[in-house]
């Protein structure tokens, strides 16, 4: 029979994953107290959240939540981190964190999004998408551009009316002169 608080982990793990969109994994020995302060705090911005737990009961709350299973992500001392808004943002937080020189402890091993388990190399590239708002920048430029040449074509007559009356407005009163 497992111990109350085992159980009670679980379970609080449980809620947390079923929040999540996506869950990184990486190992943090040899980052000081300060350093994990401060990448706990990046990705708290970020919309995520940091957790250290024993891979053993988090393995149980990912099998019962219904992550896929990897086993060569959660060996030795692990953080997971939890996405629950935006992965792309939470993923960016983490890599421009462990890209930082003296934060080089912090290495990401992998995680998992949706039911696919992603390598390191993956999350990465993940975390070089651009994020939500410049996607949507992006979409709405997409969209605005036509719209835009659209305008320019339907008021070039009547722009070119406004000139030709203004240049024979200009003929007459040199003519009356």
């Amino acid at each position: 029979m497992p111990a109350k608080y085992k159980v009670e982990e679980v379970q609080e793990l449980r809620e947390k994953l079923a929040r999540s969109q996506a869950v990184f994994i990486a190992e943090y020995r040899g980052l000081t107290v300060a350093q994990m302060t401060e990448v706990r705090a990046r990705v708290r911005a970020a919309g995520g959240e940091m957790r250290v737990a024993k891979n053993t009961l988090m393995s149980i709350a990912l099998k019962e939540e219904g992550f896929p299973a990897s086993d060569q992500l959660t060996l030795g001392p692990n953080v997971y981190t939890l996405a629950f808004e935006d992965a792309v943002a939470v993923a960016k937080a983490l890599q421009d964190f462990a890209k930082e020189k003296p934060n080089k402890a912090l290495q990401i091993k992998g995680g998992l999004l949706g039911q696919s388990v992603l390598s390191a190399e993956q999350v990465t590239a993940l975390a070089d998408l651009p994020s939500r708002e410049q996607l949507i920048a992006q979409v709405v430029g997409t969209i605005a551009a036509p719209l835009r040449g659209l305008v320019t074509v339907l008021s070039g007559p009547s722009r070119g009316l406004v000139t030709c009356l203004s240049q024979l407005k200009e003929k007459k009163e040199k003519d009356a002169a």
